[in-house]
């Protein structure tokens, strides 16, 4: 897959469908590789009319590790200290934008998933003419008080890493088993065979601490989101424990005009049963905004 120079990193990149069309950049969600944007779902959206960009950020996949930074203390953290963050998430939407820059893209819709839901809100607050509509889903604002976790999604979160491919396969599909779409299971071979897909692709578990500590270093976007002028789509999960539908409901409030589509019975993953839904609202919304 090719590569990019963007804010001062190389990402890792891919794309579906025709150049020409109106580019649709994906943006994936903590600790995940863009392989977590499926392909058919990719062409699915591709055969809706758009230019699709996947990608790796920083810290994930095969773009750039930040190696030199310094050990992130979480612990610390969550006592308010974010001295150890070698970065927020405003720096991750300058990534995205990079990449943009890099393929020539002046404009793009911008489409996001947990975390990256929360980048491409801070890409739509801090480059608000390079963004021709935005969908944020399973996110929140980053106000503390709604999207809280159930305690045994935190727990599944905060757990320690795994050291070996086989411990990975096993808290994947236990993971799945407490923060996914309870009305639409995906099995645990279907769990295992992605786990083990993405662990030989790549496993760098210090990525996602240093990610978690951008998202609690970055803050409450609430206020700032009132300023968001792009036409704005909410997708969230009915049954979400990880970011429970109270961090969606806030998002939608925040954005003037946004629209907030939910689902029964969809968790904290983009079930394979609800991939045409995914495709048809979010590529209905990007249509309805001329480019």
């Amino acid at each position: 897959m090719p590569t990019a120079p963007a804010n001062g990193i190389e990402i890792c990149y891919d794309t579906f469908g025709q150049p020409a069309n109106p580019a649709l950049l994906l943006v994936m969600g903590l600790g995940g590789q863009m392989t977590a944007w499926e392909p058919d779902f990719c062409e699915a959206l591709a055969n809706a009319g758009f230019h699709v960009i996947r990608f790796d950020n920083r810290d994930t996949g095969l773009s750039t590790k930040m190696e030199s930074a310094p050990p992130p203390d979480i612990g610390k953290a969550m006592t308010g200290d974010m001295s150890s963050a070698s970065y927020t998430l405003w720096d991750m939407a300058d990534d995205a934008v990079g990449l943009l820059d890099h393929l020539q893209l002046e404009r793009a819709h911008i489409v996001g998933a947990s975390m990256g839901g929360m980048i491409v809100q801070a890409i739509a607050i801090r480059h608000p003419h390079r963004v021709i509509s935005m969908t944020s889903i399973m996110s929140t604002t980053g106000n503390p008080n709604v999207g809280q976790a159930t305690p045994a999604a935190m727990t599944a979160l905060m757990a320690p890493p795994a050291t070996s491919r086989d411990e990975a396969i096993e808290r994947g599909k236990q993971s799945a088993r407490i923060v996914g779409s309870p009305g639409y299971p995906a099995g645990d071979e279907v769990v295992a065979a992605r786990i083990a897909r993405d662990f030989d692709r790549c496993f760098y578990p210090i990525g996602v601490a240093r990610q978690m500590l951008a998202v609690m270093a970055t803050g409450d976007r609430s206020e700032a989101l009132n300023t968001v002028t792009a036409p704005t789509l909410v997708i969230h999960g009915e049954d979400d424990p990880l970011v429970t539908l109270s961090g969606g409901q806030a998002t939608a409030a925040a954005i003037p005009g946004a629209r907030l589509v939910t689902f029964p019975g969809m968790g904290h993953d983009l079930p394979a049963s609800l991939r045409a839904k995914f495709v048809e609202v979010i590529a209905g919304h990007a249509a309805s905004v001329p480019g």
